[in-house]
């Protein structure tokens, strides 16, 4: 596997993996086939050197989208203007899960934010998401903070 950063191309193979279990299920609607609202949303993301959206894609010559996740790197004033790194949408293929893939994506993720300067590298994960949360745990995030959302 290689990670690389996303192209408009891969967006179908990105939405599939964001609708692949109960939660992103209810959120993303394939079932129309308007990638419009993705599509929007992609520029935005990649036209703004503070996102990055990724792959991670499989070996030649196919190279199928098996993963991704989005950085976002926020500059703030507390912590003595600390720069952090979010990281969002982290999905792997279902069939490829429990084999390092997500691991090794995250592990690039915080070198990719020390590259950056950041101080701190933080994430959001939905509540009922227990075994994401093992997972981070597994690689050292704490849950520090109780995260709050209010619906527009």
């Amino acid at each position: 596997m290689r990670l690389r950063r996303a192209t408009v191309d891969d967006l179908p193979a990105i939405v599939r993996l964001l609708a692949a279990d109960a939660l992103g299920s209810a959120r993303e609607n394939l079932a129309e086939g308007d990638l419009a609202p993705y599509e929007r949303a992609f520029r935005m993301i990649d036209a703004d050197p503070a996102h990055l959206l990724v792959v991670a894609v499989g070996a030649p010559p196919g190279e199928a989208v098996v993963a991704t996740m989005q950085l976002s790197f926020l500059p703030g004033l507390s912590r003595r203007g600390a720069l952090r790194a979010q990281v969002e949408a982290v999905r792997v293929d279902t069939a490829l899960r429990g084999q390092g893939l997500g691991a090794a994506m995250m592990g690039w993720a915080i070198e990719e934010a020390r590259r950056r300067g950041c101080d701190l590298v933080q994430l959001t994960t939905d509540k009922s998401r227990a075994d994401a949360h093992r997972f981070y745990e597994r690689l050292g995030f704490v849950a520090s903070h109780e995260g709050m959302k209010l619906r527009l």
